[in-house]
């Protein structure tokens, strides 16, 4: 219609043959796009900034990190506007009934035997969030088997990998004499740390300095 009317035939003439109403022509005229477009465009911006700075979330930290911006929606909303652009975590896989989990990536060095007979010879590690008044915060804590106390630790407003590789860093300093250390953590179930914090690391002490010589991810599920 607009085209038409660029052609120079009159709008009127365009709604009588179209058998349309012409104020809502002019109303898009005036206004195309309209509030709920411009919301929905957005919601969509701030997700995909979020998903474009940690590809490896999924839609509901995507949301959570839209929310912490100003631009509010549900976790319903996050996953359809995910969905219909395609932006999944980089982790993200198909499952199926009759699917089974992969082989390990690297042995197990554990196999459930959490008993040690020395310091700084195993450490356990885990992610937990907390809800306060001021948003969410992720902590993560190293505790050694022996002492049972906690060695290393970090606390961030993003889950993001820096936060396990704070709290380890945070330990080595703490502690001395840690070669041949072996820090054990589940699989995880959070993208990012699928390949950080949830995997096996032995420690050695190279020229005096405790340094992560290896890493392998944890086979014990």
């Amino acid at each position: 219609m607009k085209e038409l009317a660029g052609d120079g035939v009159p709008v009127t003439v365009t709604c009588r043959v179209l058998k349309l109403a012409r104020q809502p022509y002019y109303r898009w005229l005036d206004r195309p796009v309209t509030d709920a477009e411009f919301e929905q465009a957005s919601r969509a911006n701030a997700l995909f900034d979020a998903h474009r700075e940690d590809p490896e979330f999924g839609y509901r930290f995507l949301a959570d990190e839209a929310r912490s911006v100003g631009s509010g929606m549900s976790d319903r909303t996050a996953w359809r506007i995910c969905r219909d652009n395609r932006w999944w975590s980089v982790f993200g896989k198909k499952r199926g009934r009759t699917k089974k989990a992969g082989p390990p990536v690297h042995d197990d060095l554990v196999r459930r035997d959490f008993t040690t007979d020395g310091p700084n010879r195993l450490w356990l590690t885990d992610i937990t969030e907390h809800g306060t008044s001021e948003g969410k915060l992720y902590l993560c804590a190293i505790k050694d088997v022996f002492s049972k106390r906690i060695v290393g630790y970090s606390i961030d407003a993003r889950m993001k990998s820096r936060l396990a590789v704070a709290a380890l860093d945070n330990a080595v300093a703490r502690r001395d004499n840690v070669a041949g250390c072996i820090l054990h953590s589940d699989r995880g179930s959070q993208g990012g740390f699928n390949r950080s914090s949830q995997h096996l690391v032995i420690m050695e002490v190279l020229d005096g300095s405790s340094t992560a010589s290896s890493r392998s991810r944890d086979s014990s599920g």
